[in-house]
């Protein structure tokens, strides 16, 4: 262990390049996860106060999200030419095509219902059924009326008389 680094405060805004100093140090192939870059700021700096892990995560994780570290299969990997780049979430989006030079873009299609013609006729409008004074309601082509048909009482029988 290195007696320079013991028992000296560490601040926050250094916690990115020990984290970098680690990864270089570990020079794992996977890269290094949360607990061996953990042990070995441990290691080199000594004893760290007791907010060390909630600060090794938290830079940790703006590293992660600013694209200074990947973090892929719970490793964390400096990026360089040999990582693989990080993939987003979802289906990845369809490779563009370049059209040639010369090539005019029709317009799009509108949207919704299109508009109706100034110029054109009016249509005529349909006339309507006449409706039979003695029947409210118009006969259609079978000659039945519309809908359910109503429901026959029966009558009551009665007793002797008929």
């Amino acid at each position: 262990m290195d007696t320079e680094f013991v028992n000296r405060t560490i601040h926050p805004e250094e916690y990115p390049q020990m984290i970098y100093e680690a990864l270089d140090a570990l020079q794992q192939k996977e890269g290094s996860n949360k607990s061996t870059i953990s042990k070995y700021i441990e290691s080199k700096y000594g004893n760290l106060n007791d907010a060390h892990s909630k600060l090794l995560t938290y830079h940790l994780d703006r590293m992660k999200l600013t694209g200074e570290l990947i973090f892929l299969k719970n490793n964390y990997i400096k990026p360089g030419p040999g990582v693989p780049p990080k993939r987003g979430r979802g289906r990845p989006p369809k490779p563009k095509t370049t059209l040639p030079e010369g090539t005019e873009l029709a317009a799009p299609k509108p949207r919704g219902r299109p508009k109706k013609d100034p110029n054109a006729p009016p249509t005529p409008k349909k006339p309507k059924p006449t409706i039979v004074p003695g029947n409210l309601a118009p006969v259609s082509k079978t000659g039945r009326p519309r809908g359910r048909p109503r429901k026959i009482r029966p009558q009551p029988a009665q007793n002797g008389l008929e």
